[in-house]
């Protein structure tokens, strides 16, 4: 495996499980009795009974030579499972019941998940086409508890990935196919408990490249346009300028996905914004965190690391807007719109970034932690007067539409200085009206 696996896996599994949970996170919330929205293939004729999903996804990448490629890889997706709780009654026997206390912990009866990776083993493209089984037995765990027990189950999936090439030009044109192969099933639980969930492929080429299908060079184009996909999308994985990785994912995602670096971790609730569900989580009562960590150990490491968020993280969660394509942008001074491009435009401002740009006062470089004494000249406002000759330290620094820049700041003797920066609560001053501290 490459060095770009690591960077790849990180947004695979953000794609694994997307969808798996939804807030508020319990059982009982009615967005939780239906989930698993994205790469889930149902049991052969699901889709036509209106019981599940289709059972196929597909999808078609052009590769370049280098000599005689290689493929290698995995299929990824997720197993229901479900986990029943049961009393103990006496005398052996137990009961299932909706909720089981033991101590200070309670489990909920649940449908959980277990990942499932199947891998692809290096074999050249010479020898295609091949099938390749992606079959998972069932099979049942139980779990003693005081007063009770557990009852983990799940039902074998069946499925199998067909390979295929052919050429197109000076490319090679090659052809994924994952379907579900188990027989039709009952009813939407039966279809659901028999389904691969959240179904996507990491594969490796060596002794070749991936084209870009979002962004081919120009003689590619043509071949580009002929490839054909159902219900995915193949995008180049791994860090920017790979071209030996490509995920085959369920949700649409540009080339060289990332992790935000905002993100402290996965909140599982269909690519909702992280500050916000963050916060809403902050203002759910005690009662209700109980119930979402009794409804899974995901949903308790979601509660938990919510709970311990500092200030600083919170802020960090406000995020940025920035061009995906475009090249990582190093701290620097406010970047410069260029001059064909109109201040409305996005492209305008996604390589500003308030909380690391800098601006020059007096030749010293200003920037967020930068400590500086106040100087109100312009009585922008009444109060002006009481923060002459303040000490305040900079939280952001800005620049309009007009071209005129603004310096965002905290004192540091008020004592809610941290709340104010928690909440981007901030005064703000032109750059003539500040005086740069060593």
């Amino acid at each position: 495996m490459t060095a770009g696996w690591d960077h790849a896996r990180a947004v695979a599994d953000a794609v694994l499980y997307e969808g798996y949970l939804l807030y508020p996170y319990r059982a009982n919330s009615r967005k939780n009795q239906s989930r698993w929205q994205f790469g889930v293939l149902g049991p052969q004729g699901a889709a036509d009974t209106g019981i599940g999903e289709d059972d196929t996804l597909s999808a078609q990448v052009l590769v370049r030579s280098n000599g005689v490629p290689s493929l290698s890889g995995v299929v990824r997706f997720l197993q229901l499972q479900h986990r029943g709780a049961e009393r103990d009654v006496g005398g052996g026997r137990f009961e299932r019941v909706d909720e089981l206390a033991t101590g200070s912990t309670s489990w909920l009866s649940w449908d959980e998940a277990v990942e499932r990776e199947v891998a692809i083993d290096r074999f050249p493209v010479t020898s295609l086409p091949r099938t390749l089984d992606i079959s998972i037995p069932g099979g049942s765990d139980i779990e003693m508890l005081d007063g009770g027990r557990l009852v983990r189950t799940r039902r074998a999936l069946h499925g199998h990935l067909d390979i295929s090439a052919e050429r197109d030009g000076e490319l090679l044109r090659l052809s994924f196919e994952v379907r579900n192969a188990a027989p039709p099933a009952a009813d939407k639980d039966e279809a659901i408990a028999t389904s691969l969930i959240g179904t996507h492929l990491l594969i490796e080429v060596a002794d070749g490249e991936w084209v870009s299908l979002l962004e081919p060079p120009d003689s590619a184009a043509d071949a580009v346009a002929r490839c054909r996909q159902h219900r995915c999308f193949p995008v180049l994985a791994g860090p920017p300028g790979a071209h030996d990785l490509v995920l085959v994912s369920p949700i649409i995602l540009y080339d060289h996905p990332e992790i935000a670096e905002q993100s402290k971790g996965a909140l599982y609730d269909s690519t909702e914004i992280d500050e916000i569900l963050t916060l809403r989580v902050m203002t759910m009562t005690d009662e209700e965190k109980a119930q979402a960590r009794a409804t899974d150990p995901l949903a308790a490491q979601i509660i938990d690391r919510c709970d311990a968020m500092s200030p600083e993280a919170m802020l960090d969660l406000h995020g940025v807007l920035r061009n995906p394509h475009g090249p990582p942008q190093e701290p620097g001074l406010i970047p410069e719109v260029p001059a064909d491009v109109d201040w409305w435009d996005p492209m305008a401002d996604n390589a500003v970034r308030p909380e690391v740009d800098a601006i020059l006062v007096n030749g010293t470089r200003v920037t967020r932690g930068s400590r500086v004494r106040l100087r109100p000249s312009r009585r922008a406002d009444a109060q002006d007067l009481f923060y002459a000759d303040k000490i305040a330290r900079v939280t952001s620094v800005h620049e309009d539409v007009d071209g005129d820049q603004h310096i965002g700041v905290v004192l540091e003797d008020d004592p809610a200085a941290d709340m104010h920066d928690w909440y981007g609560r901030y005064l703000y001053f032109a750059p003539d009206e500040v005086e740069p501290l060593k």
